[in-house]
């Protein structure tokens, strides 16, 4: 690949870019190859990687950057955004694993909820079957006394059991619901404490 291949090439893959970041690239990599030399040309085409790997790179640095800064204008701030859509672009595997990451967040969060949930239908069958139970255990009483007591002993047993997990599974619903909107809000806080530094 030549000199002019290689700038045909980078053009073509920097032509979205904004006017005054598109010609700043295009004057660097020039400025880069006259550096450079015609003797050393293929070291220095060598050294800058394919056009498009210097494309991409340079796409995301452009990206980051006016993610860091905030832009003054609002022209500045939609090239600032077009950057931001060409720097996605531009790394392919940041956009699906972002999703991925955030799936996995939630399916965390549905599991946990769903589990305090299987837990809290669980106490009220527990609670269910001593209600149940010392009704049962009452009426076994007239025909045989012995078995009819069990039955009620069986039941309370049940009864306190379930009332005591109905109880754990309220507060650990609680706790996680809570400890969920403290880790939201303070995400939420350190956003904008970001915002408002710059």
């Amino acid at each position: 690949m030549t000199r002019t291949e290689y700038m045909k090439t980078l053009a073509y893959k920097l032509r979205r870019l904004p006017k005054e970041d598109y010609d700043r690239a295009m004057e660097y990599f020039e400025e880069y190859f006259e550096e450079a030399g015609p003797e050393n040309e293929q070291q220095a085409i060598q050294d800058l990687g394919t056009p498009e790997d210097a494309a991409n790179e340079l796409i995301i640095e452009l990206a980051v950057k006016n993610a860091e800064k905030p832009p003054k204008t609002v022209k500045k701030g939609l090239s600032a955004i077009w950057i931001g859509i060409l720097g996605v672009c531009a790394a392919p595997i940041a956009l699906p694993m972002a999703f991925a990451i955030l799936a996995v967040l939630i399916c965390f969060v549905i599991v946990i909820l769903l589990l305090i949930f299987c837990l809290f239908l669980s106490a009220v069958a527990v609670v269910a079957s001593g209600v149940i139970g010392i009704f049962g255990g009452g009426i076994l009483l007239f025909s045989t006394f012995a078995d009819g007591l069990a039955t009620i002993g069986m039941g309370l047993f049940a009864l306190g059991s379930g009332i005591l997990i109905v109880y754990g599974a309220v507060i650990a619903c609680r706790a996680f619901l809570r400890k969920t909107s403290k880790s939201l809000a303070h995400i939420s806080k350190r956003g904008k404490n970001d915002e408002n530094n710059y």
